[in-house]
């Protein structure tokens, strides 16, 4: 087996991140024999997130990991583009209410933003890039970066999921992220189309 450790706390990420590698051990064998592990398994302080885009955060969590742990590190920065906001709230998602807000404070201010936006522009998708390190100064690490087109609700629907997904409201599948059944969820997200291009990636070279 070989271990990567994946560079989140949160465990809504960490499921997906594991359901996806499951799911995706038939196309790509070489995965079964991967095995995920979560950051938290380690005691140590989280890297200044300073870069200005998805790739250039998600590298900088890897590295930091990589370097912690002495192991293959995989880390996503990812978060929630609106139109009408100029892309805000952007690299910005997780911290959009302050440092240590919650999901709550996050989604409450991002609707006071919206308040006087109407439905047909409340166009918005979520982005997920991702970065995989072999070691802290891999010059050479694998990179990924997908989205996920949708729509931002007035009023939440469903209880699954995690951040905005109670506000996205897929088009295509007419109902929010918080709707969906997580199998569902864990096929069309861009974590999941991130992932399954990484993957790919992966499949095509070694640890």
């Amino acid at each position: 087996m070989t271990s990567i450790v994946i560079a989140t706390h949160n465990l809504g990420k960490l499921r997906e991140f594991e359901a996806l590698r499951a799911a995706m051990s038939t196309a790509f064998p070489a995965l079964a024999n991967l095995n995920f592990l979560p950051l938290s398994d380690w005691q140590g302080t989280p890297p200044e997130e300073d870069g200005d885009t998805f790739q250039a955060n998600a590298l900088i969590k890897a590295r930091a990991a990589a370097a912690l742990t002495g192991l293959p590190a995989l880390a996503d920065d990812s978060g929630l583009s609106v139109d009408a906001l100029g892309g805000a709230p952007g690299i910005y998602s997780a911290r959009y209410a302050g440092e240590s807000a919650t999901d709550a404070e996050n989604n409450h201010k991002l609707q006071r933003a919206l308040a006087d936006t109407p439905e047909s522009s409340r166009s918005a998708c979520y982005i997920c890039a991702l970065a995989l390190v072999r070691h802290p100064d891999d010059a050479s690490p694998l990179m990924a970066e997908a989205d996920w087109p949708g729509q931002m609700l007035n009023e939440p629907r469903g209880t699954f999921g995690f951040g905005y997904d109670p506000f996205f409201f897929s088009v295509e599948h007419n109902q929010t992220a918080a709707q969906m059944p997580s199998e569902l969820k864990n096929s069309i997200s861009h974590r999941a189309r991130a992932m399954t291009r990484l993957l790919t990636q992966l499949g095509q070279t070694s640890l």
